[in-house]
């Protein structure tokens, strides 16, 4: 008994140690459905994101036979889905919006494959999965929702004409209402949100969502800036020519407003 008792322990530590293995690169991006949205004029939007399971490769799958969205029983096509994909848990990307009356049985796929596997995630109007801003909030690690609180405004500055081997330079700006307020630290008080994962107040960030090579933001965030408006001027380089769609989104640490930018990069 002790025998067994001890390969039983055993099996499980090395269990235990396998799931905790990070891999920096070499693995795959598998989609998720985040859940569905009510739209104000009856349509519904199927929400995704991603988990990239590496801790540091970046990886690129275009819009193809390797990065499909399928809504229904039509032909997969293009549904603006990411094909830059960051490291780790990335939420609440895109939305596929489906017609008023969508069929409850009908389903919105969106298939990636990467490092030689395929995953699917499948969207339906399961009631469970309803979001609200509420759930949102909470998912990423917001606190307690503020009711009164709106999202920033996020304002893009012009895009110039860009040729390689030269950048551009992009300016973002946002303003807020001011909610939610600061956190009152309190030693004595062990409730969460009185420790949160960063100041408020509201903070721009560029990031790549698609294109043909790598783009570099210097920066790529503002500081959290709180009471006041916020900007960033960030220099941004292209590793190869093609057209991309950059994002800007301004967060004000429960909700956030984003933007795209469609850009052409040509070659000098």
């Amino acid at each position: 008994m002790r025998w067994i008792l001890a390969v039983c322990a055993l099996f499980f530590s090395v269990s235990a140690a396998r799931a905790q293995v990070q891999y920096a690169r070499g693995q795959n991006v598998a989609p998720v459905f985040e859940g569905w949205e009510r739209n104000p004029d009856g349509t519904i939007s199927m929400v995704f994101g991603y988990l990239n399971r590496n801790y540091e490769e970046e990886v690129d799958i275009p819009v193809g036979p390797a990065n499909t969205v399928a809504v229904g029983v039509g032909t997969p096509v293009d549904r603006g889905q990411p094909t830059h994909f960051y490291p780790r848990r990335q939420r609440f990307l895109f939305r596929v919006v489906v017609p008023k009356g969508w069929d409850k049985e009908q389903k919105v796929i969106w298939t990636l494959t990467s490092h030689g596997r395929t995953d699917q995630a499948k969207g339906w109007l399961q009631p469970e999965w309803e979001l609200s801003e509420d759930v949102i909030i909470e998912n990423l690690g917001g606190g307690v929702p503020d009711p009164n609180n709106q999202p920033p405004s996020l304002t893009i500055g012009d895009v110039p004409k860009i040729m390689l081997p030269e950048g551009a330079t992009l300016t973002a700006s946002a303003t807020d209402d001011g909610l939610p307020k600061p956190y009152r630290r309190a030693p004595s008080n062990p409730d969460r949100d009185s420790q949160p994962r960063r100041p408020r107040g509201v903070q721009i960030k560029w990031t790549q969502y698609r294109g043909p090579g790598k783009v570099t933001f210097d920066p790529d965030a503002s500081s959290v800036v709180y009471g006041q408006p916020v900007a960033v001027t960030s220099k941004v380089s292209f590793e190869a020519p093609g057209v991309y769609v950059l994002r800007a989104t301004a967060n004000d640490g429960q909700l956030f407003t984003s933007r795209d930018v469609t850009v052409t990069v040509n070659q000098r």
